[in-house]
């Protein structure tokens, strides 16, 4: 089964342009299209559908920040017919509009502007715990709560570490969250710009008044995984690739 989701995977990234349906991808997976979407999402935690969305705007992002395309052009480049469900849908999955995005790509700061915070007037938790980098991470560290197994936007509440060790977040809102870590890896080789490295929790159930204790390891992300598309408070202009 694994080998025909990774085959799947490997039709959305070499064809994420075109308008695969799930009778399309069922097929390359070369299994029946009830038992492919239920073992896609139990392999990579998400629908064929978003993965192949998250596939589409992680390119955007790329081009945006290598080219001078238009946005328009870049929409019709990862396959969106329209525009506007383009730049909504990317300004979902990342946090800022394609056109923020770039600015941000060529240098500017991340803006601050309609950035959340930790609510303070909402019954709240603390998490923390232990940062662990395999292999060692070359830059911060951010650790941020999403409501999301695939972060999406900016992060409810983060913080930027410096090196593996300890963390603490709070005030955390009470509900039920997911935990991301992610740093700059190193670069194989001068040809090879670093990627990042990536861990994430399992749901976080946070109650007012009470601590919740999480150890995370940062590694690079398998084959499994959908492209992280969240902007990253603090090192989002480091970062090289996505």
């Amino acid at each position: 089964m694994k080998d025909g989701i990774r085959r799947a995977i490997d039709a959305i990234r070499d064809r994420y342009e075109e308008p695969l349906s799930l009778d399309d991808l069922a097929r390359s997976a070369m299994i029946s299209k009830f038992h492919f979407l239920r073992t896609f999402r139990r392999v990579t935690g998400v629908t064929p559908g978003r993965f192949l969305s998250a596939v589409r705007i992680h390119e955007a992002k790329h081009l945006l920040s290598t080219t001078t395309l238009s946005v328009a052009e870049i929409s019709v480049q990862v396959g969106y017919g329209s525009l506007g469900t383009f730049t909504r849908r990317f300004t979902e999955c990342v946090g800022l509009s394609p056109t923020a995005y770039r600015r941000v790509a060529q240098g500017e700061p991340l803006p601050v502007d309609g950035e959340p915070g930790p609510p303070r007037d909402r019954p709240a938790g603390s998490l923390s715990g232990t940062l662990r980098a395999v292999p060692a991470a070359g830059s911060p560290i951010l650790v941020g709560v999403f409501d999301s197994p695939v972060p999406r936007g900016r992060p409810v509440i983060s913080e930027l570490v410096q090196e593996p060790g300890p963390w603490r977040l709070e005030p955390v809102p009470v509900g039920r969250w997911y935990l991301l870590a992610a740093a700059i890896g190193p670069a194989a080789d001068d040809r090879h710009p670093p990627s990042l490295l990536v861990g994430m929790s399992d749901e976080l159930r946070v109650t007012a008044g009470r601590h919740l204790r999480v150890d995370l390891v940062i590694r690079p992300p398998d084959w499994r995984y959908p492209p992280l598309l969240s902007v990253l408070p603090g090192i989002e202009r480091l970062r090289v690739t996505v």
